[in-house]
């Protein structure tokens, strides 16, 4: 399917004018923006610019508020829960990421759990907020539950990412950003954009037989955890997804498991909820809370070297360092564009029309 190139700056625009059609404050609008385009640029297309109208479709169903009061509900001097409001999650989680960050500026460590929130785009946006600061920075949030734990035919956990970025001296940070199960379920999306069929391991039918239809979701199938089964470790990435989701909601007071709100607004939420909306966890650690920072990054820059540096299998030329390739995607899209894809493109034309906006 064809793909046409946009501009960052272009599509940066044309998200604040939705955002602000929608009633987002300025302040939000320019973070929401930010949060959005991060994804396009490092190359995670799933959760960019094709997410907007999405977004657009729950403030219209009365699940997303615009205008949110985000607000500490309860704190130590090292930890704080959040209250979102029903906010975006592009916008709650970069506010409860700087709560975690002041936090540990003033006690060496910052852990920020947040409920009552939405879709919160990439987790390694709001993970690398720490690293100007020193520090290494942590993102987590549980989803909308796709995912069937191993063994099981029911679908209780969601994609449920983890994201880690930690600073170096001269090398690039270490950035770490992935979802507890073999594939995300924007891979899918895009998959079905593509009309292509998804790879063995990724999604079981209904009954927990495998399955390659990229649409095996809406016939009742479900994503496999990280492993694939139970053979290749399945069990691990539930585990994996479990952590994730207590941390974001148990503790938080959102809701977990099998009663988190389906991102897709033609879906309701469950009738029977356990907490407050969507569950995020946000940690900052100040790296001088350890070791001298400028030690350890110089340690950082020798760890990554010698990494880089290791013997590969014939079919690939070097070793892949977590954020490399990401880097590689922003540096390249900042300066030649973002692709998107033709399904993409007629989203957004028609939220021009709908919001009155020129794309």
């Amino acid at each position: 399917m064809a793909e046409t190139i946009f501009t960052h700056h272009h599509l940066a625009e044309f998200s604040k004018s939705v955002f602000l059609k929608i009633g987002c404050s300025q302040e939000h609008t320019e973070i929401a923006t930010q949060s959005l385009l991060r994804a396009d640029l490092r190359g995670v297309d799933s959760h960019g610019v094709a997410r907007l109208s999405g977004y657009v479709r729950l403030w219209e169903a009365k699940r997303v508020n615009s205008h949110p009061q985000i607000k500490i509900v309860h704190e130590s001097p090292s930890t704080a829960v959040v209250d979102g409001d029903a906010g975006l999650g592009l916008v709650v989680a970069p506010k409860a990421m700087e709560i975690a960050i002041a936090k540990a500026k003033n006690a060496g460590t910052g852990w920020v759990a947040v409920k009552n929130s939405n879709h919160f785009g990439i987790a390694g946006h709001h993970a690398m907020m720490a690293l100007p600061h020193d520090m290494i920075g942590m993102a987590m949030t549980n989803a909308s539950p796709l995912v069937a734990p191993t063994f099981s035919v029911e679908r209780l956990l969601g994609t449920n990412p983890i994201a880690v970025a930690i600073p170096a001296e001269k090398q690039p940070p270490f950035v770490a950003d992935f979802a507890t199960t073999t594939a995300a379920n924007g891979k899918l999306e895009i998959l079905q954009r593509k009309e292509k069929e998804a790879p063995l391991g990724w999604i079981q039918k209904k009954d927990g037989t495998p399955s390659s239809n990229p649409n095996e979701l809406k016939d009742g199938g479900a994503l496999i955890p990280l492993g694939s089964d139970r053979e290749h470790g399945s069990h691990k990435g539930f585990c994996l997804g479990a952590w994730v989701d207590i941390f974001s909601a148990v503790l938080s007071g959102a809701n977990y498991g099998p009663w988190v709100p389906p991102f897709v607004s033609f879906l309701a939420p469950p009738a029977d909820p356990e907490g407050e909306g969507i569950g995020h966890f946000f940690g900052a650690m100040r790296v001088d809370a350890f070791r001298p920072a400028d030690e350890f990054k110089r340690h950082m820059d020798n760890w990554i070297t010698r990494f880089r540096s290791a013997k590969t299998i014939e079919s690939e030329e070097k070793l892949i360092i977590p954020g490399d390739p990401e880097r590689e995607f922003e540096f390249d899209r900042m300066k030649k564009g973002i692709p998107l894809n033709e399904k993409v493109i007629q989203d957004l034309t028609e939220l021009s029309k709908k919001f009155e906006i020129d794309f």
